[in-house]
Order: structure tokens, then C-alpha cells, then sequence
């Protein structure tokens, strides 16, 4: 796509800015990207059927489909920030041992040891977590301290029944699939992982949901509990929203 805007004669170098990158076994069923196009002065901006149309030229066999364009004028530099996003976390239980994870779902989704989870008790716990926090107990400790520190506000963090691939041939087996859906303009490295996997260690009685919040106020990655964050595999960059 950057070699494609190329093409299109720009008056400043192109530069493609993803919106998120994802740590290696963590999914994404969407991403968003965007490409700065600067038009010498004097030239008119591109409309959006007109980008579609050059970036198609030299993009086939695999041209962009749906293209959403604004006209702006050629004299800016427009640049556009994300405004939140959303990522889910898929939880199964009712597994009694990981071999009996149905076979679509491998890799795919997180099956806690230790029966069912509680799941009113991680309701009551992520209540916690939602709004604006120093979430610094909740970041990776590998990760030195962040630019912009470690506050963040969580827009939405939701526990919800979900669906499973091919659910139809195991539903006799008692299995359960839920998400745990959380929204943020940003997040820290690992952030979701380990409020996932606190929020088990709640659903398995190992946590109090009051513990939560005392993390939340303890602002020190080291007093995370060990072996507490849930594995990359259930973890999936769900939209990007700019």
C-alpha cells in the first residue's frame, strides 16, 4: 500500500502508520492503518474516488474495496489519532484438562484449570478496574516506565456468554465460551493479560475481588501474583476506532 501511495507523485515522503502491533500469539480480527498523502502546492486533494482509483492501479490483483476519504485541503498535513480500542479475551470453561479444548479452538482461547469460575465474583472485581487508574501493577515489569506513565482509563470491561467455532458439536460436552471485552484509547504492555488473569484468579476464589482494586492502589508491577497472566492465545485486537 506504501508503494502504492508512492506512485501517486506525493510532494512529501509517504509514511504508513499502523494502528496496533500484537505480541506473538495474540490475534487480531481487525487492524487499521492509514497513509499520509501530501499534494504539491497549488494541486487540488485528492477526492476519495479519485485516491481509490490511483491506489487500485497499482494495487491488482488485490485492490481496495471500500475506501472512506475526506477532501481536505492540498496545504495541510492531515493526521489521524485512534480514539479507542477494543480488544476481547476468550475464556472456555468446563475443561477438565486442555486436551478436551475442541479442535478449532486450539490456540484460540484460554481454558483455566480448577472447574467453574465465579463468574459474579469477576464482575464485582472488574468494577475495579473501570474508569481512570495508574494501572502500573498491571504492566509488564520487563517493560521499563512508560513515556506518558501509567495511567489509563478503561472506557468498557465487560464479561459476556459467547459463541465457539462449531459449537453445534460439543454443546453435549458442557463447555462454556466467554469474552471479556475491555476498551481504551491505549494500554500498557501485557495490561490486558493480567487483568484477565486476575480477574480469574478471582473467578477460582485465589482472589477477593476487593484485591483488585489493592493492586490497582499497590502502582508496582513486582506485587502482581506470579503465574497470574492469562497465556496470548485468548487474547484478540477485536477494532480499531478512529
Amino acid at each position: 500500500l506504501q508503494k502504492a501511495a508512492e506512485q501517486l507523485r506525493p510532494s512529501a515522503p509517504i509514511k504508513f502508520h499502523i494502528s496496533s502491533r500484537t505480541d506473538a500469539g495474540v490475534h487480531a480480527l481487525a487492524n487499521a492503518a492509514h497513509l499520509d498523502v501530501l499534494r504539491a502546492p497549488g494541486k487540488a486533494a485528492f477526492t476519495g474516488q479519485q485516491l481509490l482509483q490511483g491506489l487500485n492501479r497499482h494495487l491488482r490483483p488485490e485492490p481496495i474495496r471500500i475506501l472512506s476519504a475526506q477532501r481536505v485541503p492540498s496545504t495541510f498535513h492531515t493526521r489521524f489519532c485512534a480514539l479507542s480500542r477494543t480488544y476481547i479475551y476468550r475464556l472456555l470453561l468446563g475443561c477438565a484438562h486442555h486436551s478436551q479444548i475442541p479442535v478449532f479452538e486450539q490456540d484460540l482461547c484460554w481454558a483455566p484449570a480448577g472447574g467453574a469460575l465465579d463468574v459474579a465474583a469477576m464482575r464485582e472485581g472488574a468494577r475495579f478496574l473501570l474508569g481512570t487508574h495508574d494501572f502500573s501493577t498491571f504492566r509488564s515489569p520487563r517493560c521499563g516506565p512508560a513515556a506518558s506513565g501509567a495511567v489509563r482509563t478503561l472506557l468498557q470491561l465487560q464479561l459476556q456468554p459467547a459463541p465457539g467455532a462449531l459449537a453445534q458439536h460439543y454443546l453435549h460436552r458442557g463447555l462454556e465460551f466467554w469474552e471479556v471485552k475491555v476498551k481504551s484509547k491505549s494500554f500498557l504492555y501485557r495490561q490486558v493479560r493480567r487483568m484477565v488473569g486476575a480477574l480469574v484468579a478471582v473467578g477460582q476464589g485465589r482472589l477477593a475481588p476487593q484485591d483488585i482494586q489493592e493492586l490497582l492502589e499497590l502502582r508496582d508491577a513486582r506485587a502482581f501474583p506470579a503465574h497470574a497472566t492469562a497465556p496470548a492465545s485468548g487474547l484478540f485486537l477485536q477494532s480499531v476506532q478512529y
